[in-house]
């Protein structure tokens, strides 16, 4: 391993064929290393990229304006409906409102929401200052809830007070709250799909497959959703949970409160796109919707295999990095490039729990670098040492992948084109092409490249400190 990795970091880096240094496994689920500039977003951000793909749901942010820049046009999430989760607001508190109390301002910002947006659904989001302060919010949104008659949900976000991970819970919580009080309405045929924000349209994609399946969605969670279909989610049959950092905790909670089973499925990939509607009409004991399925993926699959062996000669040879959000995406994008006839040899994630690494590691070759929580100094290190050619990630590693002169593939949330399903196959191995073979590397990764140079520098500062100079 590197000589350049913080010490406190090694227990959280191993490379496949070698213990890690712990002797008990990779180090993950935990808090952020301090100074290790951590990839990692806040509680508040976790939240709100849980709720905000809620359509007609009004979201306040009680906190300094600065927080109120992370929302919609940030993350990305397409509609069919409303469009009142684009707008953001905020209390925008100021230093009077830090010292007297900010809980006065929220309940007149919520009384102004109401009557100019009439909203059927408000969350407010409380953020640092505001956990630091100790306003009641619960209390300002339950006499608001009185005094209006429409549901205003408090969201416990302070940035400070645990990790992204966190914020996804407090937003299943949220939801919960929202469900609770149509927990007792008769089952109905369909299912729920948990942990898709339809980013770029997959959340269509699959509700598509499921529709010629013959199997209804009854609520989406939360991508292209709505206030009344979340209201219904307690009727479903079964809830297919897509990215399982975000939404397991929901599942469980519905399961144990509410009596929907869960499941976990992927919808990346031809493998795990065929896979998952499979065993979705398994799980519902549907023998037509089983049959329906099989069409689905003997005609679709073969079209997405086909156009992906037209590729393949072009990525003999090739390596990819991954970072992403949750360990059950990057253990689709393994399986991705597997298929693409691509290795895979250096995989981290920001909010992989215990047994996603063991599948990953079980997905990879020996000598590939596994990382939870990295920054980007361990990426570049092991991206370098490890010649990946391209690197998939999301707009923070953008920057990083170009400094280096290599490929780079967007699979978060500024992408504007789907990834998932059949119809993603085709679209995510044009892009891995159209980057990892773009003529602009012949101009970026020879002795004058920025790259290069940026690596001799680097050298060079090694070798003085080295020194003492």
């Amino acid at each position: 391993m590197s000589m350049e990795i913080l010490e406190e970091r090694r227990t959280s880096i191993q490379e496949k064929g070698r213990s890690c240094c712990s002797g008990d496994g990779l180090r993950c689920d935990t808090a952020s290393v301090a100074g290790a500039v951590s990839q990692r977003a806040c509680v508040y951000c976790g939240a709100r990229v849980v709720l905000n793909p809620i359509t007609d749901a009004f979201h306040i942010v009680h906190g300094p304006i600065g927080c109120a820049s992370y929302t919609w046009d940030i993350r990305g999430s397409l509609t069919s409906g409303s469009e009142l989760y684009r707008n953001s607001f905020s209390t925008d508190l100021q230093e009077k409102d830090i010292v007297f109390g900010g809980a006065e301002k929220l309940t007149r910002a919520i009384d102004e929401a109401v009557v100019h947006y009439k909203p059927r659904l408000i969350f407010v989001y409380a953020t640092c200052i505001v956990g630091v302060i100790g306003d009641d919010v619960e209390a300002v949104c339950r006499r608001a809830e009185e005094r209006h008659g429409i549901r205003v949900i408090a969201v416990k976000a302070p940035g400070f007070s645990g990790t992204k991970s966190t914020g996804y819970r407090m937003a299943c919580n949220a939801l919960i709250q929202l469900m609770q009080p149509h927990a007792d309405q008769p089952r109905a045929k369909g299912v729920n799909i948990l942990g898709d924000y339809n980013l770029a349209g997959e959340m269509w994609i699959i509700k598509n497959y499921l529709k010629e399946m013959g199997i209804p969605v009854v609520a989406t969670m939360t991508g292209d959703a709505s206030y009344a279909a979340l209201t219904r989610a307690p009727a479903a049959q079964l809830n297919i949970v897509q990215c399982a950092g975000s939404m397991m905790y929901l599942a469980r909670r519905m399961e144990d409160e509410m009596g929907v089973p869960w499941m976990r499925a992927s919808f990346f990939g031809v493998e795990d796109t065929s896979t998952a509607l499979r065993q979705v009409a398994e799980r519902l004991g549907d023998t037509t919707a089983k049959a329906k399925a099989e069409a689905i993926i003997r005609k679709r699959a073969a079209r997405a295999t086909d156009f992906l062996e037209r590729y393949k000669p072009h990525f003999v040879g090739k390596k990819a990095a991954i970072f992403v959000g949750g360990g059950f995406k990057a253990i689709s994008l393994i399986r991705q490039f597997n298929e693409m006839g691509i290795e895979t040899v250096v995989v981290g994630t920001q909010t992989g729990k215990p047994e996603d690494y063991e599948v990953i590691e079980s997905l990879v070759n020996p000598g590939t670098v596994i990382l939870d929580d990295a920054n980007p100094a361990e990426l570049e290190t092991f991206m370098r040492e490890k010649g990946a050619d391209i690197l998939v990630g999301g707009v923070k590693e953008r920057p990083l992948a170009y400094k280096l002169g290599m490929a780079f593939c967007d699979h978060n949330h500024e992408r504007k084109h789907a990834l998932g399903g059949f119809e993603g196959v085709e679209n995510f191995t044009r892009e891995v092409n159209l980057s990892l073979n773009s003529p602009v590397w012949r101009f970026t990764r020879g002795r004058n490249s920025y790259a290069a140079t940026a690596a001799r520098q680097a050298a060079q500062v090694r070798q003085a400190l080295a020194a003492g100079i």
